[in-house]
């Protein structure tokens, strides 16, 4: 599912992301360091995995 990061808070590496449906999901510091970046800036597009309404998986989109 599509996103773009709506906050990120470098200290805690956790954050929210706003779904393009509208809906807003918050993602903790364990899904960030499996992304495997440094940081995300506000306004970035990601994909999003959920299980249930809990994001399991957050990654850059793949380019086309």
């Amino acid at each position: 599912m599509q996103a773009t990061v709506r906050t990120h808070d470098a200290s805690t590496r956790s954050g929210t992301a706003l779904l393009d449906n509208g809906t807003e999901v918050r993602y903790d510091a364990a899904v960030f360091d499996r992304t495997g970046l440094r940081l995300l800036r506000m306004g970035q597009r990601v994909t999003v995995v959920l299980d249930g309404s809990r994001v399991s998986r957050l990654q850059l989109p793949a380019e086309r």
